[in-house]
């Protein structure tokens, strides 16, 4: 209990000095502080607001038309999701509104108090008001009326984001169908994986030759290979993406080429079996490769996060906030509609997508993680205590399921740093200055805290204390993809890396053989489950790029055949990771 406090006071003081070092409107007591995080911690059934401890609420009643007003910052140190509550009577069912903020860093949005109240905007040393409530909801309405998953709303400088359906591919469909409505369900979409679909996207490419010259100067260091990097052989490749300093198709193993018209983004090709021995009987327990996998070509992506940050939205459906049926019904307490307390975000709206603003400074989409029903431990000591450590997601600093202690973290901070490894219960210090996170599962690898270097994890080789799915018979090889954050001459990259075909054995020794000091799993088993688009700017048009070129199948067409992209053009059912280059 005294740790309990002592973390607690901690995130205060944390928080506290947040806000007051951002808008003098927007500071809060430590009493209320200490009331919210009571909602936070409390096991109970609770809703998606009692869940924030950072929010900040603002109240007013319009002397006009008798209306109460709530506007809810949800993360004042963010800045971007606001609540607008509107009541004609203070016991009333609110009318709920989700609001987001086009410019969170530049931006701040606050309720002006008083008998005429409005949402006060000020932004660069101007001030604007505005009332989207009067005239019975007039503008509200409107925006609500369009459809879109993104509505403006006060002069085009706030969103209203709708509730809209999210994309999904026919066989996505089709399995969502069978686990919901068919007796033994999940039975049939295992054997139809199993027994149609493994190692359904598996590449294996032609030698071409030896090492070929074009190699980037500036990337991420070469694979680690078992010959010199000149005389590793160059491939046949599927990779959908243009490269400089090689022929379309052509690519020599573990080397990097920079991406054409992509300056600090960088793709390499691999086959596991092309790695080092001192890398594959190296520190750490792994199982030896297979055949199959050895000779599997896979890609990475490096992205220079010098020059590139990261942003994490939740899709329509998934990863879900409700319990996953894998652990025991003993890891659940009575009454819990989720481990969390709640089973639903609403009122706010989460949609597979980003907004417009966002969408234009983008140069990469890519799939997040595991849905809720897979997200979660089954088997081993992980499933019996935490509920079964359900992962965890926060979205524009507001927490939808809480970061457990034990799992794989991908998390971006407040100033911009972005940052990969096992939550423990002490980082929970850390959530005042969170913008997103995303958790999957165990680590690949975990960094050595003597030397600072990968290892492959601990689990690694275990299939139910990994959670690392698969087929039901513990097969562990099929179609994956995981990240990576690797260090090379003073620069940090993050890695995408897209498996045709690995376990997890075989993902974590090519991590390590790239020199990354720590790496999880994302998703697997399907391309729109490891689906990673770039976006280029050549002859004033922009082009859509994929990791392999049946990637392209998943976006829609409008009429003339304009690719409308997953994730930027239309809502998706699945969460994802985007790309932005830093402001200079």
């Amino acid at each position: 209990m005294r740790k309990i406090m002592i973390r607690t006071a901690l995130l205060i003081g944390s928080l506290t000095s947040v806000f007051l070092s951002g808008s003098a409107a927007i500071a809060q007591s430590a009493d209320t502080l200490a009331a919210q995080r009571n909602d936070y911690d409390e096991v109970r059934a609770k809703t998606i607001v009692e869940l924030q401890p950072f929010r900040h609420e603002m109240q007013a009643q319009d002397s006009e038309s008798g209306q109460y007003i709530e506007l809810l910052n949800l993360n004042p140190a963010i800045n971007a999701w606001f609540l607008l509550n509107l009541r004609a009577d203070v016991d009333a069912k609110p009318d709920s509104y989700h609001l987001e903020n086009l410019y969170p860093e530049t931006q701040t949005m606050t309720l002006e108090p008083g008998a005429s109240p409005a949402i006060l905007l000020t932004r660069n040393g101007q001030i604007s008001r505005c009332k989207p409530w009067d005239r019975d909801n007039e503008q509200l309405q409107a925006a609500r009326a369009t459809g879109l998953a993104y509505a403006k709303l006060c002069g085009g400088t706030v969103f209203l984001r709708n509730k809209v359906s999210g994309a999904r591919t026919n066989i996505e469909a089709a399995a969502e169908f069978l686990r919901e409505n068919v007796w033994g369900g999940e039975s049939i979409v295992r054997f139809v994986r199993d027994s149609f679909f493994k190692d359904s996207q598996i590449e294996n490419s032609e030698i071409l030759g030896d090492g070929v010259g074009g190699a980037s100067l500036t990337g991420p260091r070469p694979m680690l290979g078992n010959k010199p990097p000149e005389d590793m052989p160059t491939i046949s490749t599927l990779l959908d993406i243009g490269l400089e300093g090689t022929e379309h198709g052509r690519m020599t193993v573990g080397r990097w080429y920079q991406v054409a018209s992509l300056p600090g983004i960088f793709a390499s090709a691999f086959q596991p079996g092309k790695i080092a021995e001192e890398v594959l009987e190296g520190p750490g327990k792994t199982n030896r490769l297979d055949s199959v996998e050895a000779k599997a070509t896979g890609y990475m992506v490096a992205f220079d996060l010098d020059q590139f940050t990261i942003g994490y939205a939740v899709g329509t459906d998934h990863p879900a906030l409700g319990w996953s049926p894998r652990p025991a019904a003993s890891a659940r307490p009575r009454g819990l509609p989720g481990p969390d307390g709640i089973k639903s975000a609403s009122p706010l709206v989460l949609l597979g997508m980003i907004n417009p603003v966002i969408a234009n400074k983008s140069v990469a989409t890519f799939t997040a993680g595991f849905k809720r029903r897979h997200g979660a431990f089954k088997f081993g000591d992980m499933a019996t205590y935490n509920y079964g450590h359900h992962y965890g997601f926060i979205e524009k600093g507001v927490i939808l399921s809480k970061l457990q202690p034990n799992l794989s973290t991908l998390f971006g901070l407040t100033d911009g740093s972005i940052h990969m490894r096992t939550w423990t219960a002490e980082d929970d210090a850390l959530l005042p200055e969170i913008a997103f996170a995303r958790q999957n599962g165990v680590p690949l690898l975990e960094t050595d805290p003597e030397t600072g270097l990968g290892i492959p994890g601990d689990r690694v080789t275990k299939w139910g204390p990994g959670n690392w799915s698969g087929s039901a018979k513990a097969e562990l090889r099929t179609l994956r993809a995981g990240a990576c954050i690797a260090d090379s001459s003073e620069k940090r990259f993050l890695l995408y890396g897209y498996f045709s075909t690995a376990t997890p054995s075989a993902m974590a020794r090519t991590f390590q053989a790239y020199g990354c000091n720590y790496a999880m799993l994302l998703d697997m088993n399907a391309l729109e489950h490891t689906y990673l688009a770039l976006y280029a700017q050549r002859d004033n048009k922009l082009h859509v790029e994929h990791m392999v070129p049946g990637m392209a199948l998943i976006e829609k067409k409008a009429s003339g055949g304009t690719i409308i992209p997953r994730f930027i053009g239309f809502a998706d059912n699945r969460d994802l990771f985007y790309v932005t280059r830093k402001e200079q």
